[in-house]
């Protein structure tokens, strides 16, 4: 049995009121009839006004919709390892309602200035998914929702944060394994306060992710006595970011926070060129830069040094990093992986329950699957106890999960992420604190 990881350096408790998730949402598509005890429709989605549903073929068939290319490409690589690892472990237990579960079906989500996401979606729902996992963009996310949920399909992401989606009108079908921003927010805030920094500049990007994470970082930061200097939310794509590193610069804040993905080097590199870099002011980043994709962007010795910041994480196994790395050698970072296996591993346990493929009775069990029940901490024993007619509660290598009525965990674990001069993250020096509801 592998190890989870250990919580709680010291514990955030949070208090916020959840909104339960209501129905709504239709897409369209075509789909064929199998002979048998199950019907077989499958949604291949086109102008999202309604159509044919998903409603099960008998084999589990799971969908990826993670970053091959685009801002968060960075994060792709340990993604798809943990989904994959999650269908060959699945699959050594005995499969899904005894029927191994076929190859994961590769897809590319790209980011929000291409429509990389929506041709993929497409792809995937002709192809008979049950589960699409993904997309790691809020903002990508949020342009094909509509197309996945409203043709009855699962989409479960591993790495969505924005609150936009705590409440999103999903025909019950959306979940996610990593937490909202209000819990990261609070931590980030909280943690730039207690380095001793008096003020803040923030330079967030224009879409779902960057402007959600921003107002909670603020919040949580004005909250324990701080004052936000300047607010800048800007546009991702474009070519320079000197203007908006300028404009932080001549409001000489104490420290500044990037939230951003990619582009975050571009930023970075003014920053340091305008004399407020990590070796002249307090920097921090959230999950969509803090990796050491970033500090390969830097070749200058120390330029990150000392730059700290949080991601959603877990003090995951050797074991499990050594299977990771198994399937994807070239793996330098692991953000998001344990994510990735727990969305696979509790949709296929709530599809044993529910004795079916069809996504809607599928996503009826997940929420139970992480709460209220025997605890469990592998496929194979859950699925064990679930033979025996015993509810279960999941508690996966990314953490306890117990997820809300609005499917989203109520607990998570972050690790707090500093460069060294290397320009790598220093894993010495990571802490992890553990966040609730």
């Amino acid at each position: 049995m592998r190890k989870k990881g250990l919580f709680s350096l010291f514990a955030l408790i949070i208090a916020f009121a959840l909104i339960a998730a209501s129905c709504g949402s239709d897409s369209d598509g075509g789909g064929e009839e199998s002979s048998g005890d199950t019907t077989t429709t499958t949604a291949a989605a086109d102008d999202g006004e309604g159509g044919a549903q998903n409603t099960g073929d008998g084999t589990f068939t799971v969908g990826t919709l993670l970053p091959e290319t685009g801002s968060l490409a960075f994060l792709g690589p340990p993604e798809f390892a943990g989904v994959d690892l999650a269908v060959n472990d699945i699959n050594a237990a005995g499969g899904v309602n005894g029927e191994e579960i076929p190859e994961a079906i590769r897809g590319d989500s790209g980011d929000t200035e291409t429509d990389t996401a929506s041709q993929t979606a497409d792809r995937l729902l002709s192809e008979n998914a049950d589960l699409i996992v993904g997309a790691a963009s809020s903002g990508v996310t949020l342009t094909v929702i509509d197309k996945i949920t409203g043709a009855g399909v699962i989409q479960f992401s591993p790495a969505n944060t924005s609150d936009e989606l705590t409440d999103y009108d999903d025909n019950g079908l959306y979940f996610r394994t990593a937490p909202a921003d209000t819990l990261q927010g609070a931590l980030l805030g909280e943690l730039i306060a207690a380095d001793g920094n008096a003020t803040l500049g923030i330079l967030a990007l224009d879409d779902a992710y960057g402007t959600g994470l921003a107002e909670n970082v603020e919040a949580a930061f004005t909250d324990a006595g701080g004052e936000v200097v300047d607010t800048i939310i800007y546009d991702p794509a474009a070519q320079n970011f000197d203007p908006e590193v300028q404009q932080i610069a001549d409001a000489a804040p104490d420290a500044v926070i990037v939230i951003g993905f990619e582009e975050s080097s571009l930023i970075l590199t003014s920053m340091i060129e305008k004399g407020i870099g990590p070796q002249d002011v307090a920097v921090y980043g959230s999950d969509g830069n803090m990796g050491n994709a970033l500090g390969e962007q830097f070749t200058d010795a120390g330029a990150l040094d000392g730059m700290k910041g949080t991601t959603p994480l877990t003090d995951i196994s050797d074991d499990f990093k050594d299977e990771l790395l198994g399937l994807d050698p070239e793996l330098v970072d692991f953000n998001y992986a344990a994510e990735s296996y727990d969305a696979v591993v509790i949709t296929a346990l709530a599809a044993g329950i529910a004795e079916t493929d069809e996504p809607s009775a599928v996503a009826a069990e997940i929420n139970d699957v992480t709460r209220e029940g025997t605890k469990c901490e592998t496929y194979a024993d859950c699925l064990a106890l679930i033979g025996d007619g015993e509810d279960i509660d999941y508690d996966g290598i990314s953490g306890p999960g117990e997820f809300s009525d609005n499917g989203e965990p109520t607990e998570a674990s972050f690790g707090v992420l500093t460069f060294g001069a290397d320009n790598a993250i220093d894993e010495s020096l990571t802490e992890f604190q553990f966040a609730q509801v």
